[in-house]
């Protein structure tokens, strides 16, 4: 998993100004392919979300200071927008970087990473 400090460019859509459409990149032009669902617009939504929580609540949570039940319900999405190096604003990368730096998120990743990459019954023929 890369480390989300190195995620410091603004994303591409003219939240910061720049007026410039967002860049696709090919996983996600092949994920919406594959399902005919226009991530874009979801990853747009989810963004516009946190972007207005924090603003709203003056973070580092979506809700303030204290961790909420929302939080734990996008950690994974942070992972994911991690995973598939999904473009985003300061105030996002900020929120990315609480989240993965909490402990309950180190602990998370580090036994994902004691996962083996074969999981014997989980390997069928179809």
């Amino acid at each position: 998993m890369r480390d989300v400090a190195q995620q410091q460019r603004p994303v591409e859509d003219g939240a910061d100004g720049d007026g410039r459409p967002r860049q696709r990149d090919p996983a996600q032009r092949d994920l919406e392919a594959r399902t005919g669902i226009n991530i874009e617009t979801d990853i747009d939504r989810i963004v516009e979300i946190w972007t207005d929580c924090l603003a709203t609540y003056g973070g580092p949570f979506l809700f303030g200071k204290q961790r909420s039940m929302a939080d734990a319900m996008y950690a994974p999405v942070v992972t994911r927008f991690l995973t598939y190096d999904v473009k985003l604003n300061k105030p996002c990368i900020q929120y990315c970087q609480t989240i993965m730096a909490m402990p309950e998120m180190k602990e998370w990743v580090a036994a994902a990473k004691k996962e083996p990459d074969d999981i014997e019954e989980l390997d069928m023929d179809f």
